[in-house]
């Protein structure tokens, strides 16, 4: 099975917004806006088996849909920058819905992620970019806030495995009530 993650599709129009923000930064992978998405909880490599648990145990989830923004740009990486992100502005309803999710696969027996959850839509990976070019980037962008957009439901993700970046198979959707 190939890898796997959870995460909420960007609606096309949202995505339309933020791939006018491709382009002026030199060492950058750009995301295709088909492949925008929010993580909610990385997955990794599994065999067909725990897949299929996976697949499952998500469907025990039981949530009211809810409303999500993305609200500023920014980076990973501090001083060697990484990737550039749209970030979402705060919800306790994604944070719920990720906390829930992190307790199913735990109880499935994988382990903790390790990074603290940080909601984003990343739009380019970088490679050799200055944090310089980076922070211009981010200032000639003014401040990115998208238009509000409904969350019906949350897939599970497949993607080959490659340096990221898609292309990503929704292998199950799981709607939210």
């Amino acid at each position: 099975m190939p890898r796997l993650f959870t995460a909420i599709e960007i609606p096309h129009d949202v995505g339309l917004g933020l791939s006018m923000l491709r382009g002026g930064l030199s060492g950058a992978r750009w995301i295709d806006p088909e492949n925008y998405h929010v993580t909610l909880r990385f997955v990794g490599d599994v065999d067909d088996a725990t897949a299929r648990e996976i697949m499952f145990t998500l469907g025990q989830v039981r949530r009211p849909s809810f409303d999500l923004m993305l609200d500023g740009l920014d980076q990973f990486g501090g001083h060697k920058p990484r990737a550039v992100f749209a970030a979402v502005k705060s919800s306790p309803a994604l944070m719920e819905l990720h906390a829930e999710q992190e307790r199913l696969m735990q109880r499935i027996g994988l382990g903790a992620e390790g990074r603290n959850y940080k909601p984003h839509v990343t739009l380019a990976r970088l490679r050799d970019a200055s944090s310089r070019q980076v922070a211009d980037y981010l200032a000639t962008r003014g401040p990115y806030r998208s238009q509000t957009f409904r969350v019906p439901r949350f897939v599970l993700f497949s993607s080959r495995d490659s340096v990221g970046g898609g292309p990503y198979l929704v292998e199950a959707a799981y709607p939210l009530l």
